[in-house]
């Protein structure tokens, strides 16, 4: 790389110590590689000039070449504004001006022809305010009838009088650089194979394009090379991991593992379940880590797969061990697997911060010797007193809730690391789980146990209140159960949103005691006594839980069968779906009610009615994910892989597959990258693995 590029944008002449302090505090342009790689965001085209006639509603900016036939000024004073018509051999429009009317009125000339410049609104017909404006004869001896680049902005930027024209004059001087180098960053086989242009004329092309085609064919060169070198990095790990980090074999399936499966299962596995078993056993037979992620919808039957991993692990002489994020989820797992294993000799213990001293001590002895087989339990299990006998197995349920680190501590419980599955019930798309959680192999849940009938959703106004509650005593009078969330705990006086007291209140009218018993839970009550409410709703005793989303991972109540979503416009759509998750559990039909406001703004009406439409996981988070963007979806501990340049992992999706397709291939053929014709790859892979770990991010 040109050392030109590795040194201080703040001595790049016109640029100077101040703006330098302000580029890289805005955004991040610290060195002369980062003013090369900050990609305008949009192009002012001047290459294209259109006729009256083309013009359409929607149009953005547009240059016409015409005539101006007559000037009126229209109103008195402050009021005032003038208005030209102006023509072309297709049809007539009108510009307006509010500011400089007299110099204007003097200095327009008529019948001459001129190119003029704006956004066109309609209004009886087409108009542009303040237009640019340029006698045709100028405009043919200019060069401003190109591409114009407009970089992103700020504030403090614009304060400090950096507008996109500077940064533009920044670009341009760095291109004209004595002694800039830039270096090829693909192999010859991948730009040859997929047509694509030269690097640096790439990089010319994306700060000032000569035409659209160009900058298209720019494009996609840059967002393939920011897509491949993050797969090659995730794919290498990937190969990495299985090479060097040995782990347990786990060779004999065993006596627990086969009484489990002829004798206790209280139903017929799934062949989706049968599918991951398979790839999960073929996994832990080697001696090499599994890292493996087990996506499966809400009620797909991913703690069964992860009992029977448990079970391998027995059968071999290891440990395992569940984390779950929450007390609640981790005392269900708990329950639902002592349940399945009762008359079995396997002891299962659950740990969490508010086990007693006295009981965490035997746990801790028990867990060191080797008696507790299997232990469940919450962040607790990571302190360094928690010591395994022999931990053969690692699984984290809804792991996006726990940090890397967090997770790192169960690694080292041991002297060889534990075989790790990671579970989530909140579906990932594949293009982001290409991204972020690329060096993991990916399993899929993708179908339901027979039995269960899928949740039919409604979507229902304010007004319709009444039917609502008429169709939640017939649901209580045939025994069920009956959720309703609320979005908020204290009225927000901003927001016009029913808060929970008062939902509560009305809902105890109108199901008044001792007919009707109603639990509430929500954030802000002591944990013991969120427990005995919920205890009470699981136990049956109440018919009725009104709750903020402390419900919204893990609660299992088959006899819910009905979840009403208060001000279901303020939820997001993986959160909507893992309230939904909670009902359609017993084999009764169950009902998703989302109660809304009449005024919905266009995302949130593709939410709900994506909610109505599907109850497939998978297709909601591609919904989502469009929706949101990819930063929002992971939360901050995994976005860092993707603060991305120019690609977008939602729209360039196809590039990403052909980015990874390529990553596999090479490293399939050359994994140190070592071969002459890699060489190029492997020193830009070198550099950005050293300017730019995104190691660390990574799961």
């Amino acid at each position: 790389m040109s050392d030109i590029l590795q040194s201080s944008i703040a001595y790049l002449k016109g640029v100077g110590p101040a703006r330098a302090k302000v580029l890289e505090q805005e955004v991040g342009i610290k060195v002369c590689q980062d003013l090369l790689h900050f990609f305008p965001h949009r192009y002012i085209d001047k290459t294209r000039y259109y006729k009256i006639a083309e013009l359409q509603q929607s149009s953005a900016e547009v240059q016409i070449v015409g005539k101006i036939t007559g000037i009126r000024k229209i109103g008195q004073h402050r009021a005032s504004r003038l208005v030209a018509t102006f023509v072309d051999d297709t049809g007539k429009m009108e510009l307006v001006w509010f500011k400089g009317i007299k110099w204007l009125s003097e200095s327009l000339q008529l019948h001459t022809p001129y190119v003029i410049y704006g956004k066109p609104k309609y209004f009886k017909g087409f108009q542009i305010a303040h237009p640019e404006m340029e006698l045709l004869e100028a405009h043919k001896s200019s060069m401003q009838h190109l591409m114009q680049p407009v970089y992103p902005s700020t504030e403090k930027l614009q304060a400090k009088n950096i507008t996109h024209k500077t940064i533009s004059k920044m670009v341009q001087t760095l291109f004209l650089t004595q002694g800039l180098q830039l270096l090829e960053t693909l192999s010859e086989e991948i730009i040859e194979h997929l047509s694509l242009i030269p690097k640096g004329d790439a990089l010319l092309n994306l700060h000032f394009p000569k035409s659209q085609e160009l900058l298209a064919k720019s494009t996609y060169r840059m967002k393939f090379e920011e897509l491949f070198y993050i797969q090659l990095q995730l794919v290498r790990k990937n190969v990495i991991n299985k090479q060097k980090i040995k782990g347990y074999a786990f060779e004999q399936v065993g006596e627990h593992f086969t009484t489990f499966y002829n004798e206790h299962i209280p139903f017929e596995l799934t062949g989706a379940q049968k599918r991951v078993i398979k790839e999960i056993r073929t996994d832990v037979k080697n001696p090499v880590q599994m890292n493996r992620l087990l996506q499966g919808d809400v009620g797909s039957g991913k703690t069964m797969v992860a009992l029977m991993t448990m079970l391998l692990a027995i059968d071999n002489g290891y440990q395992a061990t569940l984390m779950a994020p929450t007390a609640i989820l981790a005392k269900q797992h708990y329950e639902g697997i002592s349940q399945l294993l009762e008359g079995m000799p396997i002891r299962v213990s659950l740990l969490m911060g508010s086990t007693k001293a006295k009981a965490r001590r035997e746990i801790h002895a028990d867990l060191e010797n080797g008696q507790i087989h299997i232990l469940i339990g919450t962040h607790a299990l990571l302190e360094d007193k928690v010591k395994f006998n022999n931990l053969g197995l690692a699984i984290i349920d809804e792991q996006h809730r726990f940090g890397v680190a967090q997770r790192a501590k169960l690694w080292r419980k041991n002297e060889l690391p534990p075989h790790i599955l990671v579970m989530t019930a909140t579906p990932i798309p594949r293009t982001l789980a290409m991204s972020v959680y690329g060096d993991l192999d990916v399993s899929v849940i993708d179908e339901l146990p027979p039995g269960r009938k899928p949740v039919k959703t409604v979507h229902k106004f304010d007004s319709q209140r009444l039917n609502v509650f008429h169709s939640i005593r017939q649901e209580i009078e045939k025994g069920r159960q009956v959720y309703i969330v609320y979005p908020l705990i204290q009225e927000s006086e901003a927001m016009d949103y029913k808060d929970l007291m008062d939902g509560y209140e009305s809902i105890s009218r109108d199901f008044p005691k001792p007919k009707y018993q109603i639990s509430i839970v929500h954030g802000q009550m002591k944990p013991e006594d969120k427990d005995y409410e919920m205890e009470r709703f699981v136990n049956g005793e109440t018919q009725i839980m009104v709750a903020t989303t402390v419900i919204e991972v893990g609660v299992n109540v088959p006899n819910a069968s009905v979840m009403i979503i208060e001000s279901a416009e303020r939820f997001g759509l993986s959160q909507l779906h893992q309230l939904r998750g909670r009902v359609g559990r017993g084999a009764e039909q169950s009902f998703c009610i989302l109660m809304s406001g009449v005024k919905l703004s266009e995302d949130s009406k593709t939410r709900l009615d994506t909610m109505v439409k599907t109850n497939d996981g998978f297709e909601i988070a591609e919904v989502d994910l469009r929706l949101r963007g990819p930063g929002d979806i992971m939360g901050t501990q995994q976005s860092g892989v993707l603060n991305l340049k120019i690609a977008d992992i939602v729209k360039d999706n196809q590039i990403l597959q052909v980015a990874r397709a390529w990553a596999q291939r090479i490293l399939k053929e050359d994994p140190d990258l070592q071969l002459p014709k890699h060489r190029m790859i492997n020193y830009a892979y070198q550099q950005l693995v050293q300017h730019k770990n995104i190691w660390n991010y990574i799961s």
